[in-house]
């Protein structure tokens, strides 16, 4: 089948989660939509973010997606049911691959769930972990500074280095045998975050696990695309200065044209 496949994030972070499904899916067309002006959402209501969310969801939709992957980890957590509801297509979120693969991969150690203040905060990992690895001790960590440290490009070095050991040291020397990147900006700063957590432990980007999961429903549904060159659109909402620079990182190849694209919300 022909169609794209959309993505959506609030911000920049999802293009990670796009970097994985090129990567896994190189033969796919790819809408990604940043919600920039309205970005961040993981300070807002339930209320508002599955407002957001249904905007996003929706304007893509009427794009002629064949699949939405929900590529906000705020979204996933608070407003998946809803967006899954409103479309006619297969969606998928980012949190419960990434639970999957964490509990498949752990050894019998904690696992370490790390994510921003708003993630870690609505429990969404550490419950479907609760449900995938019932016997599995669980750790959930807040690291706020590791968002402006990817944003900024500081992903090695002593700083981010320093701030890596802040934030998880102690489970290092807990022990802790799994790690879940709950966030779609860690996977920059995964070699920190390995560096700090010693050898022992294994790394489960949630990125990788959604490009699989989407791999399988595609597989699943036959509508995946098998030969030929794709084109890939990059959206969003509001286009600041260094936004380009960003996503280029983030993505990990060149980005030769960003759309700005207005999600009007209807009057209420």
């Amino acid at each position: 089948m022909d169609a794209p496949i959309g993505v959506f994030d609030s911000g920049v972070g999802g293009l990670t989660v796009l970097r994985a499904l090129l990567s896994r899916l190189p033969h796919e067309h790819t809408i990604y939509l940043g919600d920039t002006a309205r970005v961040p959402y993981g300070t807002r209501s339930r209320e508002v973010v599955t407002r957001y969310a249904l905007l996003c969801a929706r304007y893509l939709a009427a794009q002629g997606i064949k699949m939405l992957v929900v590529a906000c980890n705020t979204v996933s957590a608070d407003s998946l049911p809803a967006v899954a509801e409103a479309l006619p297509i297969p969606v998928v979120g980012v949190i419960e691959p990434g639970a999957q693969a964490a509990a498949a991969r752990t050894r019998g150690g904690s696992i370490a769930v790390l994510g921003t203040p708003a993630t870690i905060a609505s429990g969404a990992y550490q419950s479907a972990l609760r449900r995938l690895a019932p016997l599995s001790p669980l750790v959930a960590r807040a690291c706020p500074l590791f968002v402006p440290l990817a944003e900024e490009g500081w992903v090695d070095g002593d700083v981010p280095a320093l701030v890596a050991e802040r934030y998880l040291g102690d489970l290092r020397r807990a022990g802790a045998d799994t790690v879940l990147l709950g966030c779609t900006h860690y996977p920059l700063l995964a070699g920190v975050i390995a560096q700090a957590m010693g050898p022992d432990a294994i790394l489960v980007d949630s990125a990788q696990s959604t490009a699989a999961a989407v791999a399988q429903v595609l597989e699943a549904r036959g509508i995946a695309r098998r030969d030929g060159a794709a084109r890939h659109r990059t959206l969003c909402t509001d286009v600041p200065e260094r936004f380009h620079g960003m996503a280029e990182r983030f993505l990990g190849r060149p980005v030769d044209r960003i759309e700005a694209v207005d999600l009007a919300e209807p009057a209420r």
